[in-house]
């Protein structure tokens, strides 16, 4: 049987992986840059692996920094009931949690 983080973590990859299964939104700063640099950091976010103690330390894959032309980025999937009323009382049963992933500039986090 696998554990909450592991499951969380497999749903997590899967769903940045194929951007379905969840919301996407990207901050203002993001919705600034021409329409290349959007979709070659929504490439970046969507093939990111460079995962370790450091920037994920409950090794679920739910968040990460990265550098992109001189600039730092972030994103972060956060777990929300289905209505997206509250939070997910279990983000490891996905008839329970919207995956909602939240891609920003780190000078708007």
């Amino acid at each position: 049987m696998l554990t909450a983080n592991v499951r969380i973590r497999q749903l997590n990859d899967a769903f940045r992986s194929n951007m379905q299964g969840g919301q996407i939104f990207i901050t203002p700063g993001i919705s600034e840059l021409p329409i290349d640099s959007q979709l070659a950091l929504l490439e970046k976010v969507r093939t990111f692996y460079q995962f370790d103690e450091d920037n994920d330390p409950h090794n679920e894959h739910d968040f990460a920094a990265i550098d992109m032309q001189g600039v730092r980025y972030f994103w972060k999937i956060d777990y929300y009931d289905p209505k997206l009323e509250c939070g997910s009382s279990d983000p490891a049963d996905p008839s329970q949690t919207c995956r909602v992933l939240t891609i920003m500039c780190a000078n708007e986090y």
